[in-house]
């Protein structure tokens, strides 16, 4: 069979798991829309400082960044079904339980200690192993949708949450598209999330062989991974470019003020570069399905390289920043993506969701301190130059440490070699 004919057959098997999967992840950054909208009328609610309430974007972070690993693991153990459906029910009512904050701090953050616990079900590490699991020839592709989830509550949670909270209040706001948003990831999670190990499970004799017998799938352990020579410059280009492109992210709309563009336009280029992260999830997805990924990753890194210079030396042109805008988008959209299709093809399968959670736990450390160190040069500095020359060496250095990994292991002959026991 031909690489396009597989691909077409996977596509066919498994688009409805594509589905519940981009579904399923839109979920997980739905609080991280709402918190910035509902600030002020908890401000005067509650008489809280805008960084007390702020803390609680940090809570879920540090959790993702201790336990992820440990998460992966369980992935591995039992597949991505059974940890994401009970997790997005969870994490559904988490957000629901937000609407009973009464003023007392403790309890405020209890309550996002709870989300952060229950959140970890729905991260990345869930949805990339399955659809690496079901997808080999598209692979690529299948991801890019996926992680096209987050774009979708980018666009809809922000507006839904502004009306929520303007018509009936931030506590329905919360009440609502917790429930709601939730909901129909359920159903399609419970209808169509079935990764390789699910399906090997529905398909055998339990009574004979257990849950967990008969499923093929190769790959490194952990301890290998973690001396792996590929998985380690993925990880640390992953690290750097986190830390760099998040701080850059964040920080989008201040750069451009800096250099001159009016808050408006700044807000209306910041939503231009959403969308060009979407194009950046499908078209690098697509690449790397018909290219070398290491070569399409590396290019991909490479490419803010120009952006960055163009934003050190501002120009009165509106075209100036709006091809600036767009090139930081398509790139921030593809960079999680280029590091889970790196790690599933020179990981394997067999201990994937470990691997990629220690994955997650660097994208984890690299964006939480990537703002507050743009914070700190910002004030430090006076001017976000020196933040933006850190970017254009450090894109450099992350797109050579990908660039020529080596040739993919064959993990289906390794696979294939496998003798049930």
């Amino acid at each position: 069979m031909t690489s396009g004919m597989q691909a077409r057959s996977e596509w066919r098997a498994h688009w409805p798991l594509v589905l519940a999967s981009a579904a399923g992840f839109s979920l997980h950054t739905i609080s991280s829309y709402v918190i910035g909208l509902v600030m002020e009328p908890l401000q005067a609610e509650f008489g809280w400082a805008r960084a007390q309430i702020s803390v609680v974007s940090v809570i879920p972070a540090i959790i993702m960044v201790l336990l992820s690993p440990s998460i992966g693991g369980l992935v591995d153990r039992f597949g991505s079904r059974r940890l994401a459906i009970p997790s997005l029910v969870l994490t559904g009512i988490a957000l629901a339980l937000v609407s009973l904050a009464n003023g007392s701090l403790a309890q405020w953050y209890l309550l996002w200690l709870f989300y952060g616990l229950v959140s970890l079900g729905i991260k990345a590490t869930i949805w990339t192993t399955a659809i690496s699991n079901a997808f080999t020839a598209a692979r690529g592709l299948a991801l890019g949708v996926v992680l096209c989830g987050t774009a979708v509550s980018q666009i809809a949670a922000p507006p839904l949450a502004q009306w929520l909270t303007d018509e009936y209040g931030w506590r329905q706001a919360y009440l609502w598209l917790g429930l709601g948003w939730a909901a129909p990831c359920v159903l399609l999670a419970v209808f169509f999330l079935y990764d390789s190990r699910d399906r090997v499970r529905l398909s055998m004799d339990r009574r004979q062989e257990g849950p967990d017998k008969g499923i093929a799938l190769s790959g490194l352990t952990l301890r290998q991974a973690l001396r792996d020579v590929p998985l380690i410059r993925i990880g640390v280009s992953t690290l750097i470019t986190m830390f760099i492109g998040t701080a850059i992210l964040i920080h989008q709309v201040p750069i451009l003020t800096s250099v001159g563009v009016s808050r408006g336009d700044a807000a209306w280029l910041a939503s231009l570069s959403g969308a060009a992260a979407i194009a950046g999830k499908l078209l690098t997805g697509w690449m790397a399905d018909r290219w070398n990924a290491g070569l399409i990753g590396a290019l991909t890194l490479l490419t803010p390289v120009a952006a960055y210079l163009m934003l050190i030396q501002p120009q009165h042109l509106a075209w100036w920043y709006v091809i600036a805008m767009m090139i930081i988008g398509y790139t921030t959209g593809a960079k999680l993506q280029i590091c889970a299709y790196l790690t599933a093809r020179y990981a394997g399968m067999a201990h994937f969701g470990k691997i990629f959670g220690v994955m997650t736990s660097l994208v984890g450390i690299g964006g939480g301190l990537g703002s507050v160190v743009a914070g700190g040069i910002y004030d430090y500095a006076g001017s976000y130059v020196p933040l933006l020359w850190a970017g254009v060496f450090t894109s450099v250095l992350c797109s050579a440490l990908i660039f020529r990994l080596g040739p993919y292991p064959n993990w289906t002959r390794a696979a294939s070699e496998i003798k049930p026991t």
